[in-house]
């Protein structure tokens, strides 16, 4: 009789690490198992959906992919986008920079599909591809009808992958700077501050990223409760597609402020909604930080001059919330706006006028005494006025973590928010080298519990194109954290907002050493 030892913790290790999670069974009872403390280890796979651009024939829409540098071995690895719904054939891709300098010369990245459009991603060429560690590389494309983009990570380039996709709408009733970090796929949404009124033209994007059709359902709840909708539910995202539904279409009532919902019953999409607002501006409107008792929403802008909170409490219980904003110097209540009651399954809305009085600041939500009932929310914010204004929104986001990084800041017109809701604390801010050239630049701040600290971010010396921003926490409380990036465009300060949460680069593997006997006659 023979008996081999098999150790089982490395095969653990690596099932977390390309999926997040891993759990190890052992049948029998001849095993003995030793727990050891857990262990992160670097992800080695991501995924990144970035939703069709814009409809305006008068957009220019920038991609800049970046993965931060770290510890990470194993394989060099990929990180690609690919078209979800190609280019027609006659028709030019974007132009790779990647590392041309600022404008420079271009590549021709074919995003053409070879197999002739039956859906999915595996015969199309990349329209970008990340080269380096550490430094982004960009495209550019003015197309109108330029695709969603589906793309994957792996090896090194998977941990803290990220993709900012930013559009200039120049003129137009969607007119603004339009921003977002491209998403991961995911099976449950809410995006609390979208509208079907007359005024506004909200379409949600589902992008699937995976070979076979996904089945979602879209709810929307306004003011009085869910509102009346039969075409939101069953919709097919064929594989490797994306579909843009407008909101406004599910429903015949009319309603200012509506939570959506958006769950898959079958596969998995990205979802995100694009809101388009008559004379204020456009932008991305993204997910909200899973339902919870305490949300923090930062990044709110010295000169707003226009916030609105809209929140939601998904669960059968009514919620009580405290507001507070957390300024430069402290934390306080808005004057007449110190709480919230938020009735189940309706959407609440407060405006909050110009609540940071010409300081930084962000919003913290807390359940009151005897209200432990979990919301999703998220801030219209509008700066300037009249001809002039232009609109963003911020939704709730986790804490930035081990580490959290947002693409595509220019020489000008970046500031980073980082706000600290409970104890004091210090973190590390990278800007790395540029597109086209430059030397990465880190400084270290100190965030005083209960404040909102706004900086202008250290450019990188001999800077050429864009760069990435990546913040790491280094001691003291969570840090909360978003950019804004402003572009003047035709007079106006175009803005959009990037939330911070953690890049999920790393995932707890537990450490156990298993024996089990195999007994051979």
């Amino acid at each position: 009789m023979k008996s081999t030892s098999l150790s089982l913790a490395a095969g653990a290790a690596a099932l977390a690490a390309v999926t997040g999670f891993a759990a190890l069974t052992v049948p029998g009872d001849g095993g003995t198992a030793e727990a050891k403390a857990a262990a992160r280890l670097p992800v080695e796979r991501s995924s990144l959906l970035c939703p069709e651009p814009s409809m305006s024939d008068l957009a220019d829409t920038t991609y800049t992919s970046f993965t931060p540098e770290g510890e990470s071995g194993g394989e060099a690895g990929t990180a690609e986008l690919k078209s979800a719904d190609p280019l027609p054939a006659d028709e030019d891709a974007p132009a790779d920079k990647g590392d041309k300098g600022d404008k420079g010369d271009s590549d021709t990245a074919d995003g053409d599909k070879a197999d002739g459009g039956k859906g999915g991603t595996a015969d199309t060429k990349p329209v970008i591809s990340l080269k380096d560690l550490g430094k982004p590389s960009t495209v550019e494309t003015s197309k109108s009808d330029a695709p969603a983009l589906i793309g994957t990570a792996t090896g090194r380039q998977a941990p803290g992958w990220t993709t900012q996709q930013t559009t200039v709408a120049a003129a137009g009733g969607a007119r603004g700077l339009l921003g977002l970090s491209c998403t991961a796929p995911d099976t449950d949404f809410w995006f609390p501050g979208a509208s079907t009124a007359a005024a506004r033209q909200d379409y949600v994007h589902l992008t699937n990223p995976d070979d076979t059709a996904a089945v979602a359902d879209i709810e929307l709840y306004g003011a009085e409760g869910p509102l009346e909708s039969d075409a939101g539910e069953g919709i097919t995202v064929p594989a490797g597609s994306s579909v843009p539904i407008l909101i406004s279409t599910l429903t015949g009532e009319a309603a200012e402020n509506v939570a959506v919902h958006v769950t898959t019953r079958t596969g998995r999409v990205g979802a995100v909604v694009s809101a388009a607002e008559d004379k204020v501006g456009s932008d991305w409107l993204t997910r909200s930080a899973d339902p919870a008792e305490t949300l923090v929403l930062p990044g709110i802008p010295a000169d707003a001059t226009s916030v609105r909170l809209v929140a939601f409490a998904p669960g059968e219980d009514d919620a009580d919330v405290k507001v507070q904003l957390l300024g430069k110097n402290a934390t306080f209540s808005p004057a007449g706006n110190d709480t919230l009651h938020i009735k189940s399954r309706m959407t609440a809305s407060v405006d909050l006028k110009d609540v940071t009085r010409g300081e930084p600041g962000s919003i913290r939500l807390t359940s009151t005494d005897g209200s432990r009932t979990p919301v999703v929310a998220a801030l219209r914010v509008v700066r300037g006025s009249g001809a002039e204004q232009e609109l963003a929104f911020i939704p709730a986001t986790g804490p930035v973590g081990d580490r959290a990084t947002v693409a595509d800041n220019r020489a000008k017109g970046s500031v980073l928010s980082l706000s600290a809701p409970g104890a004091t604390a210090k973190v590390k801010v990278t800007a790395s080298a540029g597109s086209g050239g430059g030397e990465k630049a880190a400084k270290t701040y100190t965030v005083k519990g209960g404040t909102t600290l706004a900086v202008t971010p250290e450019v990188p010396a001999g800077l050429k194109g864009a760069y990435a921003l990546t913040v790491e926490t280094e001691s003291g409380g969570p840090v909360h954290a978003a950019r804004t990036l402003t572009l003047a465009e035709g007079g106006v300060s175009m803005f959009t907002v990037q939330t911070m949460p953690d890049d999920g680069g790393t995932v707890e593997v537990p450490a156990v050493e298993q024996d089990l006997s195999v007994l051979d006659d």
